[in-house]
């Protein structure tokens, strides 16, 4: 059997409606075929209603595939994600300079923290959707300063919820993870695979 073959007949197109290219490089691995077109969604529009984490990254990616569901003319499925790093209901976004990088760094430092991956599959034009999202527990080391200002170095942690990716250079400020390692990369293959064959067939 190839991987191909694993995957559900599908009867229309599949768009992915996010700009991250870890997103795009793990649906690439499982041979889903897939374009992109990301989808423009004013996140702070949400951040302020008082939902639990797992909430508010469902809530974003279903927005997302219903942003772009709604611009088809034809029927197509959408996948929308939206990946939220937080330690308790406390979220931690994506920095925009380098002293919230360090912030946000020292504040994981010797700490677990959660990573949650919202995830809608939507049919276009009929709305028609299912979510679900994933928890992976992601324990850091202690940093010293030099550690931290040395991967800030790095520029990595400058677009990624958390300050850091798991996937570059931040996977040697992880100690260990109880959960799916792709969950924290960006996107939960596994768990996609089950509702994505469940919604499909």
């Amino acid at each position: 059997m190839s991987v191909h073959e694993m995957l559900p007949d599908i009867d229309r197109p599949v768009i992915l409606a996010s700009r991250s290219p870890r997103r795009s490089n793990l649906l690439k691995q499982i041979g889903l075929d897939f374009t992109v077109q990301p989808a423009d969604v004013n996140e702070a529009k949400f951040g302020s209603t008082e939902k639990s984490p797992e909430e508010l990254a469902v809530l974003l990616a279903s927005k997302k595939a219903e942003v772009i569901a709604k611009e088809q003319f034809s029927s197509s499925i959408i996948i929308g994600a939206d990946t939220i790093v937080c330690i308790g209901e406390t979220i931690l976004g994506k920095p925009s300079n380098r002293g919230e990088a360090k912030s946000t760094l020292r504040h994981l430092s010797s700490r677990s923290h959660e990573v949650i991956t919202g995830v809608a599959i939507m049919k276009a034009p009929e709305l028609q959707e299912i979510t679900f999202s994933e928890t992976t527990e992601v324990h850091f080391r202690e940093l010293s300063d030099q550690e931290m200002d040395a991967y800030i170095n790095t520029g990595e942690p400058m677009d990624k919820a958390g300050a850091y990716g798991i996937q570059g250079f931040g996977a040697l400020l992880v100690d260990y993870i109880h959960g799916d390692y792709n969950n924290v990369v960006g996107f939960p293959l596994a768990a996609f695979y089950r509702y994505f064959r469940q919604f499909v067939e």
